[in-house]
């Protein structure tokens, strides 16, 4: 790789303090849109951290703020307020060509619609962002575009222009350009919106396989399907972030009870060993585990036989709350680290339920298997 001299435009940029393992990282970022009818606001003091090597994904409805919150990340917009940190820089503290200069260098953005420029082949379409960049020696770089292509199965396309290929293979392209700078942070917006699943699937094997050798991937997408395949998924309602715990423990509900769940919970600390429910103590509220582990047990919280062990992402109470009973065990936090749960009062728990047939019958069979495992382990 060629070096080249320092340009005031890049001396300039200062480094912004954060954690070393955050490639992103958001801090009460605000968005307001004005119009004839006032001001809306679309962000609304957005608070979200995103570790090297993560494959995230963004979920929202139409008008979610999912792409303007893309483009927070992306330096594309201005935020009202906050700051917005990516790969150790203050994004909004720079001039708008240095963000443009960085952009190039530490971003790789996929297009849902490819935006590949129809009068260049494949080969220099990829050769793009090395140009703009002033990457590798000019000879160089045919020879590292054709490396990329080859990685995503195109080298026998190499020499076509766009239009002659197919859009498999155009997005296909549209990975390996975004990847011309070897940028460490990857940004797909609805990268598969417009492929067969065949096609998709190929994608994420890249998208994968890329994760694996150390880039971080953002990934925008309508698709249900896909979020299975990342490690993480971030879902954005009305301007809001869900509360992640409440995703995994309650995946099926609508996006709306999320969000109310999200504001209305309580979060609570438990300490190593303390008991959180008393067998046969009222049960007032949902029990969603954020991180550390519980261990449920039968008899007293500290002596009883083990039912079964509960980690981040997974709840308890739903069979009290459901059955209108008492506790049928107890539950205590784990030995080794301190419990955070989040607690959702019993009747905004049912109402929602109610509400919320998918959910109210996943939780349904949870609790029929629940209260077998209870009954076939009170025998032994």
């Amino acid at each position: 790789m060629t070096t080249h001299p320092s340009t005031p435009e890049t001396e300039s940029i200062k480094v912004a303090s954060s954690h070393p393992d955050d490639m992103i990282r958001m801090h009460s970022v605000v968005k307001t849109y004005k119009n004839a009818a006032g001001e809306f606001k679309v962000l609304k003091d957005i608070d979200l951290t995103i570790q090297r090597g993560e494959f995230a994904t963004i979920v929202g409805k139409s008008g979610s703020g999912k792409s303007t919150l893309l483009n927070m990340i992306t330096g594309i917009d201005y935020p009202t307020g906050g700051q917005v940190v990516v790969n150790g820089t203050d994004i909004y503290s720079i001039t708008e060509s240095q963000r443009s200069l960085w952009r190039g260098k530490n971003l790789g953005i996929i297009f849902q619609f490819f935006q590949l420029l129809p009068m260049l082949t494949l080969l220099e379409n990829v050769m793009l962002p090395m140009d703009y960049v002033d990457l590798y020696d000019f000879d160089e770089r045919p020879a590292h575009a054709m490396e990329l292509l080859e990685m995503v199965g195109l080298k026998d396309q190499a020499h076509k222009l766009p239009l002659a290929v197919s859009t498999g293979q155009q997005q296909m392209t549209a990975i390996a350009r975004a990847l011309a700078t070897d940028a460490p942070l990857l940004i797909a917006d609805e990268p598969t919106g417009n492929l067969d699943s065949k096609t998709a699937n190929h994608m994420i094997g890249i998208f994968d396989q890329l994760v694996r050798q150390g880039k971080t991937i953002v990934m925008v997408t309508h698709d249900p399907s896909l979020t299975s395949r990342t490690s993480r998924t971030i879902i954005i309602a009305d301007g809001e972030l869900i509360d992640e715990t409440v995703v995994k423990a309650l995946p099926l509900l609508r996006h709306r009870h999320m969000l109310e769940i999200t504001k209305k919970a309580q979060r609570i600390m438990v300490q190593p060993g303390e008991v959180v429910l008393d067998c046969g103590q009222p049960v007032d509220n949902l029990y969603m585990i954020a991180s550390g582990s519980v261990d449920v047990m039968l008899a007293d919280g500290k002596h009883g036989k083990l039912l079964a062990h509960l980690k981040a992402g997974e709840l308890f109470g739903e069979i009290e709350l459901l059955r209108g009973g008492k506790a049928i065990a107890c539950v205590r936090a784990g030995h080794h680290h301190p419990v955070e749960l989040l607690t959702f009062p019993r009747e905004d728990f049912l109402r929602i339920i109610e509400e919320s047939p998918i959910t109210g019958g996943a939780l349904g069979n949870i609790v029929q298997d629940r209260l077998e495992e209870h009954r076939v382990k009170s025998r032994m």
